[in-house]
Parts: C-alpha cells; sequence; structure tokens
C-alpha cells in the first residue's frame, strides 16, 4: 500500500448527494463500503467530516446569527454526520468511534490525538468531528489540524471533483486539470482546494494533499493502491 494512516475529509454536502441537505443513505452506503474495503486492507483511517448539509456557520452569520454562535451549530452538524458515519460502519461490521473536540460525552468521547492513534492501531475507523473545537475555523483546517497530529502519511480531499482545476470546472468548461500542483501555487492562484489556513498548515507540516472524486465507487481503493488519481499538492 501507497500510505499506512490516512486522514480522510468527507464533505458534509456530498452526504446528501443530489438533495442538497440531509443525508442520502445510498451516498452514506457507498461512502461506507469504500471505507471498509481500505481498512480490510489494515490501512488506518481517521475521518473529519463536514456540516454544510445540515448547516454552515457562515451562511447562519449571513442570517442574523452571530458568528460564533452560528459556529458551533456547524460543529454539532459535523457530529450528526460522524453519528450516522459510525453507525453505517459498525452496521457493516467496521470497528468506529466518534471523538469530539467539545465536550459531548456519552455521544461521543473527548478528542485528544493519543487517544485517536490507540485506535487506529487496534484496527478502529475514528471519525474526529467538531472541526477544531473553536470558531472561526472550517473543518478544511480541522482536518489539516487533525491531520498532522495523528500523524497521518496524506490528507485525503474527497470532493464530487476529480481534482484541482485552474477554475471550477462546474462553472468553467476550458477548465483544467492538475496532476500535481505545490502549496504555494495553490495560495498564488487563490484555487479553493481549502481555504488558506489549512493550506498553510500542511505546507508548514509537509502534510500533503490528494483531492480526489469520493463519488465514484471504487476511487478510494485505487488511490490507496498505487493510482494516480485526483491531484497531489505538495
Amino acid at each position: 500500500m501507497t500510505y499506512k494512516r490516512i486522514l480522510l475529509k468527507l464533505s458534509g454536502e456530498s452526504l446528501a448527494a443530489g438533495a442538497g441537505s440531509g443525508i442520502d443513505s445510498d451516498r452514506l452506503a457507498a461512502y461506507v463500503a469504500q471505507i471498509k474495503e481500505a481498512a480490510a486492507l489494515g490501512i488506518q483511517i481517521g475521518i473529519v467530516v463536514g456540516g454544510g448539509n445540515i448547516f454552515r456557520g457562515v451562511a447562519g452569520a449571513a442570517k442574523g446569527f452571530d458568528r460564533v454562535t452560528g459556529d458551533q451549530m456547524g460543529m454539532l452538524a459535523t457530529v450528526i454526520n460522524s453519528l450516522a458515519i459510525r453507525s453505517a460502519l459498525e452496521d457493516a461490521g467496521q470497528p468506529a468511534r466518534v471523538l469530539t473536540a467539545i465536550g459531548m460525552y456519552p455521544i461521543g468521547e473527548p478528542y485528544s490525538n493519543r487517544r485517536a492513534i490507540e485506535a487506529l492501531e487496534k484496527g478502529e475507523v475514528v471519525i474526529m468531528s467538531c472541526g477544531t473545537g473553536s470558531p472561526y475555523f472550517t473543518t478544511d483546517t480541522g482536518s489539516a489540524l487533525r491531520a498532522i497530529e495523528i500523524c497521518a502519511d496524506v490528507m485525503l480531499k474527497g470532493t464530487r471533483v476529480d481534482g484541482v482545476y485552474t477554475a471550477d470546472p462546474e462553472k468553467d468548461p476550458s477548465a483544467t486539470k492538475f496532476d500535481r500542483i505545490s502549496y504555494a501555487e495553490v495560495m498564488e492562484r487563490g484555487l479553493k482546494v481549502m481555504d488558506l489556513t489549512a493550506t498553510a498548515l500542511c505546507k508548514e507540516n509537509a502534510m500533503p494533499i490528494r483531492v480526489f472524486d469520493m463519488d465514484t465507487p471504487g476511487n478510494l481503493l485505487r488511490l490507496l493502491k498505487g493510482e494516480s488519481i485526483g491531484t497531489l499538492v505538495y
């Protein structure tokens, strides 16, 4: 295998599939099937999932919530998605646990990198929720931080597009895809791979990012087996 331990970042919106909000059971099952396949190969898997299918803090602030409250509501949304993923994994026979960056026992155990690593080494999929636990940080930044803390070999950002493009391929048909791109070029071009804080954190800690299409069944396993899927940010 190319990697021994990974941090998989999943989009909350992707969990909703075409519905726009909520959790689509077919999409959830498809994700879980891919994650279980990877875990069966002995790969240690940490997961961070967004909450945009339920509530997005920035959007809430635009509707009148103060930013701190909006972000806290967004953190709770990530817990709902995390619990759904854990339950689906356990139903599929894959041990999993949810760790939360803010106190929420017994819904989830308090997060610490040692607790996460111990669970990973026992073969459990570890789902780390609530982002960083602080407002004004996205789940992308939470993913970057957790990837570094658990000493992951790579951060895999599963999206609905198949990599990083010169522009949004859903809006600009002339956009071209990068096979590889440096952190510096991502920031210079203002590409929307992740927010700047997350990109800078990965750059400072030499955490490679692989952006790929998670919605195509089998892509995660192909990537982990060494196929050049998506875009490598290094």
